[in-house]
């Protein structure tokens, strides 16, 4: 994804215009556009918390990448377009709607809406292309030239959704997996198309505080969707000595969770793009690829502490196991993927290290103990969060 040379723009260009010391605002519609997404994330872990097994862990899945994928290609073109010009919000517009539309048909995407949400989420991938090649048709020849290759992968990848859309439940799964490979391999390859060539990462000039910001608000999005999950689980439950613990030991981690990430990772992660004279490198792994793993684990987080609220003395199942302490564990993994990758020092955090460590011995015991209850296994994540924040609180004050 290349951008254009910092000269001076025509009036009617649909360009951002970028000072040099200037940090690219985060619009009100650019706002206004995430919030469909709120509903996405609900939809998803409302799906995975319904089919809490293997099989619906791996749909899930699937579906949260596609819906990332949508909403990190819209980042990326909102980081060129100015939001502010109406044919930009316009385009903004429809894909709320389509956005709208394509969230609503999550829980039945394996099922009657198949070929609905291949229909939606093809036509916002390739629409939003097609409206970014006419956005700058009459500006860099290079620029176009790689919208042009983007467009031929994400048509590559449209046969296959389409085709899973039309295909039963089983050829459905391998032909959107097909379709996500293509999609996520592409940037890895430059997006390399015979005749046209590849790009290169000093090509992606990406205004990095403005992405890293926008990635910030999604995982703040994500922590927003656990805290109503939390609240709305709540509100409809007899208050009892163990549902008012589980809501709080739910809130904490949610808490916790902000913390970690927002406490110096956040702030050292745009300084680090910000400054970095390969912007688009750092786009491309730290914030497109690693971030979905925060995203991902905060949503698994939300479904445990939903199972928490649920049944908070009863049975520990697997699929209760697997949410309560995967979601933490992909978050901390994604987080210390993030910082040791914007880290001045090009080091793993030692508090993230030892989390995972904890987590992995709090596992170990589950075997020998079944007497854990979805309440003592999650105030036992929760602590191993909390460690996690102080430790590295407590690190970055004494270096």
């Amino acid at each position: 994804m290349e951008q254009h040379s910092g000269m001076s723009l025509p009036s009617k260009s649909l360009l951002r215009q970028r000072g040099a010391h200037q940090h690219a605002r985060v619009t009100k519609i650019e706002l206004f556009f995430d919030l469909v997404f709120v509903f996405a994330v609900t939809q998803l872990s409302h799906t995975l918390l319904k089919h809490a097994t293997p099989a619906g862990a791996l749909h899930t899945g699937l579906l949260f990448l596609a819906v990332w994928w949508v909403w990190i290609y819209t980042l990326w073109i909102t980081n060129w377009l100015d939001p502010d010009r109406v044919p930009v919000r316009l385009m903004l517009f429809v894909l709320m709607l389509a956005g709208l539309v394509l969230s609503a048909s999550l829980p039945e995407a394996f099922g009657d809406k198949g070929l609905v949400f291949a229909l939606v989420f093809v036509g916002m991938q390739v629409g939003r292309t097609l409206f970014m090649l006419w956005a700058i048709r009459h500006g860099s020849p290079d620029l176009l030239r790689n919208f042009l290759r983007v467009l031929v992968w994400l048509l590559l990848s449209a046969a296959f959704w389409i085709a899973g859309g039309i295909a039963e439940e089983s050829d459905r799964l391998i032909c959107w997996i097909a379709a996500l490979c293509i999609e996520y391999i592409s940037p890895a390859l430059f997006f390399w198309v015979p005749g046209l060539g590849r790009s290169t990462t000093a090509d992606w000039n990406v205004e990095g505080g403005h992405l890293a910001e926008r990635c910030s608000l999604f995982i703040i999005i994500a922590l927003g969707e656990s805290i109503l999950v939390t609240g709305a689980t709540f509100a409809e439950l007899a208050w009892s000595a163990s549902t008012l613990a589980a809501f709080a030991i739910a809130f904490i981690g949610s808490a916790a969770m902000w913390w970690i990430y927002f406490n110096i990772g956040a702030e050292r992660g745009s300084h680090h793009i910000s400054k970095s004279q390969d912007p688009g490198r750092i786009a491309r792994m730290v914030y497109t690829y690693i971030h979905l793993l925060i995203v991902g684990g905060v949503i698994v987080g939300a479904v445990g502490d939903e199972m928490l609220l649920a049944h908070p003395d009863g049975h520990l199942t697997g699929a209760a196991i697997a949410a309560i302490t995967g979601g933490p564990m992909l978050f901390l993994f994604g987080n210390l993927l993030f910082k040791w990758l914007t880290s001045p020092l090009d080091r793993m955090p030692l508090s993230h290290l030892a989390g995972l460590g904890l987590t992995g011995a709090l596992l170990v015991l589950l075997i020998f103990y079944h007497g854990m209850t979805p309440l003592l296994l999650t105030a036992a994540m929760t602590v191993i969060l909390i460690i996690v924040a102080v430790w590295e609180t407590l690190s970055l004050r004494n270096p």
